[in-house]
């Protein structure tokens, strides 16, 4: 394991659960536990799975200017969030490119919380602070601050609800609201990246373990990297650095509903705009294959005998017992039968809409 990873402050229980550890974003996390990647992603499919998320970023940003800085940077609309809501959004190049996929949520009339990818931490919260300058704002990076962990699965939120005397019923989708769990101070949050429902928990850092033994001892199963990657993937849920990323837009993605053009000018409006004019050039599908070999990140995809695209993602869905993905191809060929080359030999991909273990 590289030294320089960090360590979440979940590091010595997933350790004494058994964990097997590995380098995420230069953090050093759980991949999956003893009783293994299948049999995690199938127990929040039916029951309810534990995650430690909190090697994602946080930030604060405060002050009379906060909001429309934000509509500055961010492509969706921020001043129509109302207080207690959050909304999924991007940060844009000025190429229309992703700087990351973030959640800002609405905590007071000047003020916002938002989540950030692992990965992308240090280069948002510089982001931010370059592109909010000049505003009466201010921006804190809160990433130390915070452990985060996420309840999924069909039992989830009854789960949640028994350690807990909020009253729950009240945070939606895309919703939030402060309470205590297990005698913990959380924030209740319920956005989901497996296609479940369930919580998102951001509790202080030395409170985290806490938590977690008690989500654990109420019936939760722990689950890594390993299966949040497969759950995310069935739900088609896009991972930074696959289906978005600096080369690959938002509407490329098919995610422009997060992408509000009319809202008034942020950084990417004229190239999102011209890209909207015209037609993305190229477009993420989805695919299941029914064959035993997964088409792994960068293998090539073909129309007939030419090359249109490569995958994105790949992986075995636990659901369905077959491989599935997403590739990037050209928008022209996107609707034609296309194959994917695995070790040398095409096999036929059908084209599906997620979710893709239904």
């Amino acid at each position: 394991m590289p030294s320089e990873c960090s360590r979440t402050p979940l590091y010595d229980l997933h350790a004494r659960l058994g964990a097997r550890f590995v380098p995420f974003a230069g953090w050093e996390m759980p991949v999956q536990y003893k009783e293994g990647i299948l049999e995690e992603h199938r127990q929040t499919r039916t029951a309810a799975g534990l995650f430690d998320v909190s090697h994602m970023g946080e930030a604060r940003i405060t002050g009379p200017g906060a909001q429309a800085a934000l509509e500055r940077v961010m492509t969706n609309a921020i001043g129509t969030i109302p207080l207690g809501k959050a909304r999924y959004s991007f940060m844009c190049q000025p190429d229309g490119g992703v700087v990351d996929d973030v959640i800002v949520y609405r905590v007071g009339p000047e003020e916002f919380f938002i989540c950030l990818n692992a990965g992308n931490t240090p280069k948002d919260i510089a982001w931010l602070k370059t592109h909010c300058a000049g505003e009466t704002c201010v921006v804190e990076d809160e990433t130390s601050r915070w452990a985060q962990l996420a309840v999924q699965g069909p039992k989830a939120v009854a789960i949640v609800q028994s350690l807990t005397q909020t009253d729950l019923s009240g945070v939606k989708r895309f919703s939030f609201a402060e309470g205590a769990c297990a005698g913990v101070p959380v924030i209740f949050s319920r956005t989901g990246y497996t296609g479940e429902d369930g919580f998102e928990l951001y509790a202080p850092s030395d409170k985290a373990e806490t938590l977690a033994q008690a989500l654990l001892d109420a019936g939760v199963t722990p689950v890594g990297l390993g299966a949040r990657d497969s759950l995310r993937l069935e739900a088609g849920y896009p991972l930074y650095g696959h289906e978005i990323s600096e080369t690959i837009t938002p509407l490329q993605a098919g995610l422009g509903w997060a992408v509000k053009l009319d809202k008034g000018d942020f950084i990417g409006c004229d190239a999102l705009t011209q890209e909207a004019a015209q037609g993305p050039k190229h477009t993420v599908i989805f695919f299941r294959l029914n064959d035993r070999r997964i088409a792994r990140q960068g293998a090539e995809v073909f129309d007939g005998e030419r090359l249109v695209g490569h995958v994105l993602s790949g992986t075995q869905s636990p659901m369905r017992g077959q491989p599935i993905g997403s590739a990037l191809v050209e928008t022209a060929s996107a609707a034609h039968a296309l194959e994917v080359s695995i070790r040398g030999q095409r096999i036929p991909m059908e084209t599906a809409k997620p979710p893709l273990h239904l």
